[in-house]
């Protein structure tokens, strides 16, 4: 006897957001796995829903421990909701280990979609939404955050990334550093919320406006490099040269140029080869 498991987006921002299948959902499950218990406890209230099962936590830290033993109640027939702070589960957020032991389990998992501030924010961004990345949250120290972004100096997609309020400026500094001042660039704030805010602008320019106190949720919607130009090997060494000072071994540094210019790795590896026997 299997029970229903869901995984299940929540409001970012605005609580009228939440779909009819999310409320009835919430009101009819034996347990709800939050990332807060606390928010999960202040959503039902707002929406008017008085608990039928108990709300666990369900963070990071716990997500591994706890993912069988909430698998094993939707085995024995109950119904478990799994919802993170904001949006949908598993982006940036707990969900991922709780689906990969049911379907260890085979057990089904269905899914409540809903609010999501990367879609929201790529639809808001004006900038081209037929190719994109998702990047999350980048490291928070500056040198390995603008190793990261050197990965994807080459990338042509639309790329978004979450970031907290007070590491907003320090970030966009160093995009605009990797990317170039010119690189078009928009940033959201508190979407769906009072006080929403969508800033669109050149990475120098969205710098200067962030250079200030800032708070709420943040995604940040940056465009992908519009022209990519014919490269040499000389140019495949100088990339992988700036990757490795960043603190990047040389053979993932070979690795990410070459899938980045899509050529041979193989090729890569002998032009720095070379380079190297020649100085």
């Amino acid at each position: 006897m299997s029970g229903n498991l869901y995984l299940a987006a929540t409001p970012i921002g605005n609580v009228a957001d939440a779909s009819l299948r999310l409320r009835e959902v919430l009101a009819s499950a034996d347990v709800i796995a939050a990332e807060d218990s606390r928010r999960a406890h202040r959503l039902l209230k707002d929406l008017g829903i008085t608990e039928h099962g108990p709300i666990v936590s369900f963070y990071d830290a716990v997500e591994e421990a706890k993912s069988p033993e909430l698998v094993a109640r939707v085995l024995a027939g109950e119904t478990v909701i799994m919802i993170s702070d904001a949006g949908m589960p598993s982006v940036s957020d707990p969900g991922y280990r709780l689906v990969t032991e049911a379907i260890a389990r085979d057990v089904r998992v269905s899914v409540i979609p809903g609010p999501s501030a990367v879609l929201a924010a790529l639809a808001l961004s004006g900038l081209p939404v037929d190719r994109f990345s998702f990047e999350g949250f980048l490291p928070r120290k500056s040198g390995e955050r603008k190793s990261a972004m050197s990965g994807l100096t080459h990338d042509t997609r639309t790329m978004v990334f979450f970031e907290a309020p007070h590491r907003l400026v320090a970030t966009l500094r160093d995009m605009a550093e990797v990317f170039g001042d010119d690189r078009q660039a928009v940033v959201c704030r508190e979407l769906t919320k009072t006080y929403e805010e969508v800033v669109r602008g050149t990475l120098g320019e969205l710098v200067v406006w962030s250079d200030r106190e800032i708070l709420g949720e943040i995604t940040i919607v940056l465009a992908g490099r519009t022209h990519v130009e014919q490269t040499t090997a000389s140019d495949w060494v100088a990339l992988v040269a700036t990757r490795v000072e960043l603190g990047v071994s040389q053979r993932d540094a070979i690795a990410e140029v070459a899938r980045e210019l899509n050529v041979p790795k193989r090729d890569v590896y002998d032009a720095v080869l070379s380079a190297r026997k020649g100085s």
